[in-house]
């Protein structure tokens, strides 16, 4: 029995979206060559005449870190008033 040749070959999976910019479909294919895997993205669009079409986007994968390698973020604030956590302009509404 001949070996399955899997260059050009890829498949497409459902993405759970995060956003609405998030591609409704990913998965990878591996190159001509059989030695490398690439990324895909697809969009599920509707052209200005009504056709539903998928928009393609093809890149390199990228590499997964692990999350022991995931370097810990630093509290900057030496103060201790407890506004670091505070996403927007600080105010102390005391000193009014």
């Amino acid at each position: 029995m001949k070996d399955f040749d899997n260059r050009d070959t890829g498949a497409l999976f459902k993405n759970d979206k995060r956003s609405e910019k998030a591609p409704d479909y990913t998965g990878e294919y591996t190159t001509q060559d059989g030695q490398k895997k690439r990324r895909i993205a697809a969009w599920i669009r509707e052209s200005k005449s009504g056709k539903t079409y998928m928009s393609l986007k093809f890149s390199d994968m990228q590499a997964k870190q692990p999350m022991d390698h995931v370097e810990p973020e630093t509290n900057n604030n030496t103060a201790g008033d407890g506004f670091d956590e505070i996403p927007f302009n600080q105010v102390d509404w005391r000193a009014s």
